[in-house]
């Protein structure tokens, strides 16, 4: 160890071979002094006492990673006031004290007892003291001093940021930068060769070379070609203490893409390509695609396709397929078997993206040769024209021709043809067509005004192949013929006051005709013939297609006359002229001074003049109140005349027995025994049905017995009810029994009488409408029968 012991405190330390130096000013005489005050003498001559300190102070240095077993000795504090009799107690606090640092409070050895990393802490800042063992008082200030940690190799350089990828253009020069790296080593950079670290390339090699200093990859083989070798691996080591031996090293992998450029030619896989095309593909459609390969990618293989020469440039286009780098041959114009049967074409393909430093490579293009052969299709009939368009006169006789379409076989076998009409072009059968001729006529009268356009539709068939159908659309438009007579535009009702005077306008009116002239409509208004000379009206034509109606005197009177109607004469002035007469009613209205209408009712006229309106309204409430009592009167004479129904079943079975008279006469009354209705139980048993076979009797033991007593319960129609019901489970529960009830009814109802029998059985067996005429051969009492149905003829029309 290693003492001074001229200061009150004493500090050293040895470590191996290092000597720690003492970071404060070289010991004097006066520094190592002892404590005693020593007086000076200041410039004004007055005595100063200075008071020598009490701390020898310096820094520890201690190395890091120690890794002995015991703990690691780091330093002394001593006090001159400390005689080794253990009255002073030395005290340690600060960063890692008690933790990291312990102290001996007797002799102030201080020792670290744990493991020191400078990489985790460099310093730590402690503070010593001295204290009276007995009475705890500080014998010296408490100061401050630095342990401080001495760095060693132990970390190795860290690539942080690995694995790394690049990327840069094949072909490229040598020296080219591809990437820089840096490694990060945890040492002490300050203290000798620790941190200082040096690059070398462990794979990678001949291609890549790494600066031992900077860690820059750079490129050291020339004309590196993508397409042989796309990805390669480079290792770079990265080591300590400037590569010495001892050095602790780290590595990292970098990973290098060559990107693509265009230096690669497109080339054509044939120099020859055979295709073929039906003569019926559509314009527009693919004949076939084609492909100059190139080695390169993306931009650099993009293509552009075009067609340089050969008989096929006009009936053929090619596009490019921005996808898949594909030349796809298309149908520019239709094509014919029988006309041309094969196509040559010249194709060039060539790349859209150059780089001037490859152009020694070039050309960037390529050519071949497409054959095109076009195959035979039976093909539909074609017609003369894509359409036909017809003007025909409305008044065209039935069995004029329009139009002869013409139409014929496309193949070689210019097979024969049939001509139709398509039936939903041509709905109203308007026309027909001539099956060999393909004439087009009419077989029904046209009329403008119902339908002005008809677009028929033309089939051509092959007689040999009937699948083969060709068609044309014919246009037929039906030209105006004078042949309507024009009509008032409505039905017109004016008034005329009874004060109005002569030449008053009462009434404009015009008139509306189907017709279209190609002039315009031209209508002409006068009166008619009968009542040119009436002395009541006139009517002046306005030549503009409308006319007046104006009075001819005044003093009109609702008493004389109420209404008039006037007959109006109007013609068209188109060849041949057509001519209508319409009515113009006109009623006489009494008005106020200013011509406002107040009535035009003339029965008003015949009430007596003193009769005002409340004594109207007075007639009028008597005749409801009389009304009402007379039917008052009639409805409580009806209810007294009403008799009671004293015997309810007996009222309900004359009924039944009594009710259709129009039947089959007696034969239907005696169809049943009334008296078993009466008695199902008790006399039933003794009676037959006329035309019931006798062992149908036999079949109501089987019936229970309950259910025949419990239909019999209530009396009155319950009774009836119940025989139905007993009967009905009777025939339920014997399957031999044919339903005698129901067939019976039926098959001989209305036998005797005019109609006969009114069964619907057999009416199921035709289909036929049914006449009704027999109804009138049937009496009066089927009269009203027939007129339902349609049979007798009315004497009132219905208008």
């Amino acid at each position: 160890g290693m003492e001074t012991c001229q200061s009150k405190v004493c500090i050293g330390s040895i470590i191996g071979t290092v000597i720690l130096l003492l970071s404060i000013p070289p010991l004097t005489s006066q520094a190592l002094e002892p404590r005693e005050s020593r007086t000076v003498k200041d410039s004004r001559g007055e005595a100063l006492t200075r008071v020598k300190r009490g701390w020898v102070w310096n820094q520890f240095f201690v190395l890091e990673e120690y890794t002995g077993l015991e703990p690691l000795y780091i330093g002394k504090l001593h006090s001159d006031m400390d005689r080794g009799d253990g009255s002073i107690k030395y005290i340690l606090s600060g960063e890692g004290a008690g933790i990291m640092f312990t102290i001996d409070d007797v002799t102030g050895d201080i020792h670290a007892i744990q493991r020191l990393d400078r990489e985790v802490k460099a310093q730590y800042v402690l503070r010593a003291q001295a204290l009276h063992r007995q009475t705890g008082r500080p014998l010296e200030p408490e100061s401050e001093f630095i342990v401080k940690i001495q760095d060693i190799n132990d970390n190795e350089p860290k690539f942080l940021d690995g694995p790394y990828h690049a990327t840069i253009p094949e072909m490229s020069e040598i020296g080219t930068s591809v990437i820089q790296l840096t490694a990060t080593d945890a040492d002490d950079p300050t203290y000798g060769n620790s941190a200082r670290v040096v690059y070398s390339i462990l794979q990678g090699q001949p291609y890549f070379s790494v600066e031992p200093q900077t860690g820059i990859i750079r490129v050291s083989l020339a004309d590196m070609d993508r397409e042989v070798k796309e990805n390669y691996s480079v290792v770079i080591q990265a080591k300590d203490m400037g590569g010495q031996l001892g050095g602790l090293a780290g590595t990292t992998t970098v990973n290098i893409t060559l990107s693509d450029v265009n230096d690669n030619p497109p080339k054509f896989a044939q120099r020859l390509y055979q295709m073929s095309v039906p003569e019926s593909a559509p314009v527009g459609s693919a004949v076939g695609r084609i492909r100059a390969k190139d080695r390169d990618t993306g931009i650099n293989a993009e293509m552009n396709y075009s067609i340089i020469d050969g008989d096929g440039r006009d009936s053929f286009d090619i596009s490019t397929d921005p996808t898949n780098q594909f030349g796809i041959i298309t149908i520019k114009k239709r094509l014919d078997f029988e006309s041309k049967r094969s196509y040559t074409l010249k194709i060039e393909g060539s790349n859209t993206h150059l780089d001037k430093r490859f152009a020694k490579h070039g050309p960037f293009s390529d050519t071949t040769i497409v054959h095109v052969s076009v195959e035979d299709v039976d093909e539909p009939p074609v017609f003369d024209a894509p359409a036909y368009f017809v003007e025909v006169a409305e008044d065209a006789e039935v069995g004029t021709v329009l139009k002869t379409a013409y139409a014929r076989d496309p193949d070689v076998a210019n097979n024969s043809i049939r001509y139709s009409i398509e039936r939903t072009s041509d709905p109203g059968k308007y026309f027909y067509i001539d099956i060999t001729s393909g004439a087009l006529m009419t077989v029904r009268p046209l009329d403008r005004e119902e339908v002005p356009w008809h677009n028929v539709t033309v089939l051509a068939m092959e007689m040999n192949n009937p699948s083969q159908i060709g068609s044309v659309s014919v246009t037929v438009k039906v030209l105006d013929v004078n042949d309507n007579p024009p009509q008032l535009a409505q039905y017109y009702e004016a008034f005329v006051c009874e004060n109005a005077k002569a030449g008053q306008l009462i009434q404009t009116v015009t008139a509306v005709d189907p017709d279209d002239p190609l002039g315009g409509q031209h209508f002409y208004y006068s009166l008619a013939p009968e009542a040119a000379n009436n002395p009541n009206f006139t009517l002046r034509d306005n030549q503009d297609n409308s006319a007046w109606v104006l009075t001819r005197r005044g003093g009109f009177s609702q008493r004389d006359q109420s209404i008039y109607r006037l007959p109006i004469f109007i013609s068209d002035g188109e060849q041949p002229v057509q001519t209508s007469t319409g009515t113009l009613t006109v009623r006489v209205c009494s008005c106020d001074g200013s011509g406002g209408v107040l009535s035009c009712d003339a029965e008003a006229y015949t009430l007596p003049t003193a009769l005002s309106r409340g004594a109207l309204i007075a007639i009028l409430a008597c005749i409801f109140v009389l009304l009402a009592m007379i039917l008052l009167m009639l409805s409580l004479r009806n209810q007294r005349k009403k008799p009671y129904l004293c015997d309810e079943e007996e009222n309900v079975h004359e009924n039944i027995v009594r009710y259709d008279d129009e039947g089959g006469g007696e034969e239907d009354t005696e169809a049943f025994d009334i008296a078993a209705m009466w008695n199902p139980r008790g006399t039933h048993l003794g009676r037959f049905r006329q035309d019931m076979l006798p062992e149908i009797e036999s079949l109501s033991r089987h019936v229970p017995q309950a259910a025949v007593a419990g239909a019999g319960i209530g009396g009155g129609t319950g009774g009836v009810h119940g025989y139905v019901l007993a009967k009905l489970l009777e025939a339920d529960h014997d399957p031999g029994a044919p339903p005698y009830d129901s067939l019976q009814t039926y098959a001989y109802e209305g036998e005797g009488s005019v109609a006969e029998s009114l069964s619907s059985l057999q009416s199921a067996t035709s289909n036929a409408d049914h006449d009704y005429d027999y109804l009138s051969d049937w009496g009066p009492r089927f009269r009203k029968l027939a007129e339902m149905y349609g049979v007798l003829e009315t004497s009132n029309p219905l208008w």
